[in-house]
């Protein structure tokens, strides 16, 4: 059984995290219906693929240390330090593939940093005096002041937050 914060305890959180963000992205909802949701979670997505490196790294240490310490053993009485040598090689193929991964992301969220929503011909936006006061033409950021907001400021010019 693994303890609530062992590292596979956290893994599963993570993926169960991942799991829960594909079931509620799948349709619009309060949350998750404009640009700036996706800009959001790209770049959180981002972020937690260039941290991927260093867990998989890590992920290896109790590998390394049987195998130093002359206790690994491998199915089948093969030799173990093939299989070590199998699986290091292998982690590194994958440590660069996250890497890719997080520039990948990282791109995708430098596209999505200028998406905006055009809510000028909604009524729920009419009345935000916030929006219209910092932007004038009818664009309304839907992250900032009130008008569907998570107070996070990512507009550089929001000082509602």
């Amino acid at each position: 059984m693994n303890h609530p914060q062992s590292p596979v305890a956290l893994a599963d959180q993570a993926a169960e995290a991942v799991r829960a963000i594909n079931h509620t992205t799948r349709t619009p909802g309060a949350d998750w219906q404009y640009p700036s949701d996706a800009y959001s979670l790209i770049g959180t997505l981002a972020h937690l693929s260039r941290m991927l490196p260093q867990a998989i790294t890590q992920a290896l240490g109790p590998v390394t240390d049987a195998h130093t310490a002359g206790r690994l053993t491998v199915d089948g009485g093969k030799a173990p330090d093939p299989a070590a040598s199998s699986a290091v090689q292998t982690a590194r193929v994958a440590i660069g593939r996250a890497q890719r991964l997080a520039e990948a992301l990282d791109q995708v969220h430098s596209a999505l940093s200028p998406l905006g929503y055009d809510a000028s011909d909604e009524d729920e936006f009419a009345d935000c005096p916030q929006c219209e006061a910092e932007d004038g033409d009818g664009e309304v950021y839907p992250h900032c002041c009130g008008c569907g907001a998570d107070g996070s400021g990512e507009r550089p010019d929001c000082t509602c937050a």
